[in-house]
C-alpha cells in the first residue's frame, strides 16, 4: 500500500517509528508536510498537491498533527477524507480531542467519568471557584499540549488573580478539581482499532505536578485494571479515535478521563513499554484494507 505521514519534519521520533514500521512490511512510505501541501476543489472534485505537484495513490494517511495547526491540518485530513483515502484519525475528532471543553462535553455525553470542570467565562468569577471549594485548582487553557498551559493555582487569591487575567486577555480556558491523590501521576493508554496495545504510568519529577514525559516526568510499564482499561476503550469510542492516547487519573472515586490525545507521542510509550505502537497502527491500516 502506498502510506503517508502527515508530519512537519521526517526526524520526529513517531514519524521515523511509523515510517519504519510501514517500510518493513514493504508499504510505499512517504512523510507529507502539511504546510507544503494545497487543497483544491476542480471540477467539482478534490484534488490535492504536494510541492506543485498531483498527489492521487495514496491508499491511506496517518495525520500528525501539531497543536500550531490544528485547523489547517483537520482540514487536510477532512480533504484526504473527501477524497476517499482512509484516514487513521478523522477531521472531527482531531478537532473534538484538541478543545479541553469539547473534549469533556463528548465524554459526559457518554457518560464517562472525568474531573469536575467548569468553563471559564466573563461571569461571575468568585461563583466559579465556589464549585470547587477549598484550593488547589487546576486552571487550562482550552487547546494546550505537553503540559504547556495549565496552571496550578495553590490559593484562592491566585486563582482569582489568574481567571482574571485569562478573561482580560481573551483566553478560553477550563477550571478543574485538584485530585490530590493521583499524587502527580497519571496513566497513560493507547488504544488503536478499539484495543489498549501499550499503558505507563508516568509519574511528575519532584516540585513538578505535570506528569508529562516532556516535563521530565518518568515512567514505568503498567497493567491497567479492567476499570481504567474499559474507561480508555469507551474514550476513544466515544471520540471516535482509531488511535488515540488516553491519560487517565487515579482517584478516591475510581478512575477519570484527565485528557485524550488523538496525536500521541509514540516515544515514551514505545521505549517504556518496548512494544511497537507503530506496528500496531500500521495492523490497523491493513486490516482496513482488507475490509
Amino acid at each position: 500500500m502506498n502510506i503517508a505521514i502527515l508530519s512537519r519534519s521526517e526526524n520526529l521520533y513517531s514519524t521515523r517509528s511509523l515510517f519504519n514500521a510501514g517500510a518493513s512490511r514493504s508499504h510505499a512510505m512517504e512523510v507529507l508536510d502539511p504546510t507544503r501541501c494545497t487543497q483544491a476543489i476542480e471540477d467539482g472534485k478534490p484534488v490535492l498537491y504536494f510541492d506543485g505537484e498531483s498527489v492521487d495513490d495514496l491508499h491511506a494517511v496517518i495525520p500528525r498533527i501539531g497543536a500550531s495547526n490544528t485547523y489547517f491540518g483537520a482540514a487536510l485530513v477532512r480533504h484526504f477524507q473527501s477524497m476517499g483515502v482512509f484516514c487513521v484519525v478523522r477531521a472531527e475528532p482531531i478537532l473534538q480531542s484538541r478543545n479541553k471543553w469539547t473534549c469533556n462535553q463528548v465524554l459526559a455525553h457518554a457518560k464517562i467519568p472525568v474531573p469536575k470542570t467548569v468553563l471559564g467565562t466573563s461571569g461571575d468569577v468568585e461563583r466559579m471557584l465556589s464549585i470547587f471549594g477549598e484550593p488547589p485548582y487546576i486552571i487550562k487553557i482550552l487547546q494546550g499540549t505537553h503540559g504547556q498551559g495549565v496552571i496550578l493555582a495553590e490559593t484562592y487569591h491566585s486563582a482569582l488573580s489568574t481567571v482574571e487575567t485569562l478573561l482580560t486577555a481573551k483566553v478560553r480556558f477550563v477550571i478543574q478539581e485538584f485530585i490530590a491523590e493521583s499524587r502527580g501521576s497519571d496513566l497513560r493508554a493507547i488504544v488503536v482499532d478499539g484495543k489498549v496495545v501499550g499503558a505507563m504510568k508516568r509519574q511528575s519529577r519532584k516540585g513538578e505536578f505535570r506528569s508529562n514525559l516532556h516535563r521530565g516526568g518518568s515512567s514505568e510499564v503498567i497493567k491497567l485494571t479492567y476499570a481504567e482499561e474499559n474507561l480508555a476503550l469507551r474514550a476513544a469510542k466515544a471520540l471516535r479515535l482509531g488511535v488515540c492516547g488516553v491519560d487517565i487519573l487515579q482517584s478516591k472515586r475510581g478512575p477519570l478521563v484527565l485528557e485524550v490525545n488523538s496525536t500521541p507521542g509514540l516515544e515514551g510509550i514505545e521505549t517504556t513499554t518496548g512494544i511497537s505502537i507503530a506496528g500496531q497502527v500500521i495492523s490497523y491500516i491493513e486490516r482496513n484494507n482488507r475490509r
